[in-house]
């Protein structure tokens, strides 16, 4: 009896300390409203998949919900969608097991989301999910070792033994159920989160109308005109067809210039708009190079659009040492675009691709086109960087901060960076510094002590009366492109840039179950 009051009692505290755990946090009533669909919908679908013996998406959902919301809200789901629903199959001691066993799902979830970020793919989710079946089944025969028997070894192990077809049917079934529903309830989990995690902060109830008069009639700060005149121009400056050109009416739409615009817009929070993803889906089936393929996958993605098939065909383009015809920016970019498109950072391409990198990073601590034995340049430097950190490595890894303080050694005292050493400082190359400089951890507005101006300033100096930003200070060649690649720099975004949450947001909706069936789910379950 004493086990059983033990056992019984730890996992009463368990279960309070994580509710508890979960009210401190203070979650929103929206994220509230969510959590007890989710519990619902884990509490229907253990009933609705009653006729077939330990076969629920119970422990998926409650997964899922962790690795997509947090430790908290996964361990809830679990706990309380085991508590709803023995209202339908009974209660008993194995109740608080049930509710342990499943929020501890949800626990899983949110660890494997810090370990690996929300980047595991469909297969690799799947796994985790039958692996927390396994780890269920194991946590309720001990259930029935602990309250039933005399807690002998043999008894574990015949109790174990005659639940294992039980339990092996429901590893399988978590393994299905995640494989046709887990990205996308993931995926709709992700974009509601991003809506939920606003902050809202009260102005003093004394003069709030003043204040807020006082607030709309300021003028923005530097970095923000800066950043809207660009948005604004760029936005003047797209075609009919979707795409933009070298500048405003020069020409027909280009696939490079609107990839780097596209980029740029999604880098300040901007909806790149469906006739641009249009545009560059057109532009897609076209690609051949490699480095167009690269940006086109950067491209797509920062427009929330999928690039699975390009995926496929840069794959195809790599060499056997994990390069892309063995250049430093082909290789980063590399990295970069199956970032982009959702691959782990264990992905062996990137792990391959990210070692030839650090394998041909020069004395000096500069990357060059071609390899070690190439003279290093900003871009290159630049682009292996955000390659490297978006791969995996470290900010504080030695090819990483050997390669930063190069690029801080390159800066001009205009605040600028060349492209070359003999070269006046541009505006792309400076972009790509900056990009590369905040990815590496380092505040692009102090790159170094000596008097030199800051990279940002010498890029909003470049900005003409439209918004449009030179090449430099005699030439203003392609602004669309030039201001598109400044912009990101300016809104401090390094690759691969993520669409912002607007983007696309009716596609992916078509694509993904949508909140008011959990809701319905719900309401059917406790009507």
């Amino acid at each position: 009896m004493i086990w059983q009051v033990a056992s019984f009692s730890l996992l009463i505290l368990a279960l309070a300390i994580g509710f508890a755990w979960y009210e401190r946090a203070r979650p929103t009533a929206k994220v509230i409203a969510l959590v007890a669909t989710l519990a619902a919908l884990a509490a229907l679908g253990r009933a609705a998949f009653a006729p077939l013996p330990n076969v629920k998406p119970t422990t998926d959902i409650a997964l899922l919900a962790g690795y997509a919301l947090g430790a908290g809200p996964g361990f809830v789901v679990g706990a309380v969608g085991a508590l709803a629903s023995n209202l339908f199959f009974g209660h008993g001691p194995h109740t608080p097991w049930q509710m342990a066993g499943w929020g501890g799902a949800g626990l899983l979830g949110a660890g494997l989301a810090h370990a690996f970020g929300h980047e595991l793919r469909r297969v690799p989710l799947a796994a985790a999910c039958g692996l927390a079946g396994a780890a269920f089944g194991a946590w309720m025969d001990l259930h029935l070792w602990v309250v039933f028997t005399d807690h002998q070894a043999a008894e574990y192990a015949a109790i174990s033994a005659r639940s294992l077809p039980f339990n092996l049917a429901h590893v399988i079934g978590n393994v299905v159920f995640c494989l046709v529903f887990g990205p996308a309830l993931v995926r709709a989990l992700l974009r509601f989160r991003a809506r939920f995690d606003v902050v809202w902060r009260p102005l003093a109830a004394a003069g709030a109308a003043t204040t807020l008069l006082a607030f709309a009639a300021a003028p923005a700060s530097a970095a923000d005109r800066s950043i809207e005149r660009a948005v604004d121009y760029l936005r003047s400056a797209q075609n009919d067809d979707g795409g933009f050109s070298g500048a405003p009416g020069l020409g027909g739409s280009n696939a490079i210039y609107s990839g780097w615009v596209v980029i740029g817009l999604a880098a300040a929070g901007q909806d790149p708009g469906d006739e641009a993803a249009a545009y560059l889906n057109r532009e897609a089936e076209k690609v051949r190079d490699a480095g167009d393929i690269e940006r086109t996958i950067l491209a797509l993605r920062a427009a929330g659009e999928n690039a699975d098939a390009l995926v496929e065909r840069l794959l195809e383009q790599r060499d056997p040492d994990g390069s892309i015809e063995g250049l430093t920016n082909r290789t980063a970019f590399l990295v970069l675009a199956l970032r982009a498109a959702g691959r782990p950072t264990t992905d062996p391409a990137i792990r391959a691709a990210t070692t030839w990198v650090v394998q041909n990073q020069s004395r000096d601590g500069g990357f060059g086109t071609g390899g070690k034995g190439s003279p290093p340049s900003i871009d290159d430097t630049a682009a292996a960087i955000q390659g490297l950190v978006a791969g995996g490595r470290r900010r504080t890894s030695r090819p990483v901060r050997r390669a930063a303080a190069w690029l801080a050694r390159s800066q001009r005292r205009d605040g600028g960076f060349p492209l070359s050493p003999r070269a006046p400082s541009n505006a792309q190359s400076t972009a790509w510094a900056v990009q590369a400089l905040v990815a590496a951890g380092r505040d692009p507005r102090k790159v170094r002590t000596d008097g030199s101006r800051s990279p940002i300033a010498y890029l909003k100096s470049l900005q003409g009366p439209a918004g449009e930003i030179r090449f430099n200070r005699t030439s203003r060649q392609t602004p669309t492109w030039v201001t598109g690649q400044a912009l990101a720099a300016l809104a401090r975004r390094p690759l691969p840039v993520q669409p912002p949450p607007a983007a696309r947001n009716a596609a992916r909706q078509r694509a993904e179950p949508p909140l008011a069936l959990l809701a319905l789910a719900a309401r059917a379950l406790f009507a």
